[in-house]
């Protein structure tokens, strides 16, 4: 028997071996750049907060400025007060009868003055939007879900577990149907970036696409 029986001199297996691997290194590259852009534009999704409405801030500054006036008109009562010889005795108190006005305490503001209310949005909870980003394969999702997810956690949660099923050659989508998305992206809300939600993480991508190869090399 020869000593050389059984060895092969082919590079086949080599060849097929690294087929593998490259192939699993573009699936995961591929993977990467989706999860990284789906979370780009979900993280800069705005969530709707009332506090920041224009009706909120009129209400609000209006009722702040009534509440600044009586404190104002209570240190002009204590000002003449401290300035009338006769308010007191010969030992400087007080007389019976006459007394300091007080400014308004912190709860007194919010109860009596309202300067923390609301005149619209009042029950509503931000996060519609954040959570309505869709991510599918081969065809764009159609509808919207009726999902809160103010932190975008959940949503990115289900973009992950979503994209674990996609392979290089295959068309990925990541859409929000709501109504009002392109309104949010080109200046509606001042929660985004002035450069919009997917044209900022557009003008990323080839980052994106750098940092996802060097992550998944072979």
């Amino acid at each position: 028997m020869s000593k050389y029986s059984g060895l092969n001199g082919s590079f086949a297996e080599n060849i097929r071996q690294f087929a593998e691997q490259a192939q699993t290194a573009l699936d995961a590259t591929f993977r990467e750049i989706v999860i990284e852009l789906g979370n780009s534009v979900i993280r800069m999704s705005p969530v709707g907060k009332p506090e920041i409405w224009a009706a909120n801030v009129a209400h609000r500054a209006a009722n702040t400025r009534a509440a600044d006036d009586y404190d104002f008109k209570v240190a002009v009562r204590n000002t003449a007060i401290n300035l009338t010889d006769s308010n007191f005795t010969k030992s400087g108190r007080l007389k019976r009868g006459v007394k300091y006005a007080k400014p308004l305490t912190k709860t007194e503001r919010n109860q009596n003055f309202n300067v923390n209310g609301l005149v619209a949005g009042k029950g509503y909870v931000g996060g519609r939007f954040r959570g309505n980003w869709q991510f599918s394969i081969d065809s764009p999702a159609e509808g919207v879900l009726d999902q809160i997810d103010p932190s975008g956690n959940a949503t990115l949660a289900a973009l992950r577990a979503q994209v674990s099923a996609l392979t290089i050659g295959q068309t990925a989508y990541i859409v929000n149907n709501l109504p009002y998305s392109i309104p949010l992206e080109y200046g509606h809300s001042k929660q985004v970036p002035p450069g919009g939600m997917v044209r900022t993480t557009l003008a990323r991508f080839q980052q994106t696409v750098s940092d996802a190869i060097r992550n998944n090399q072979v």
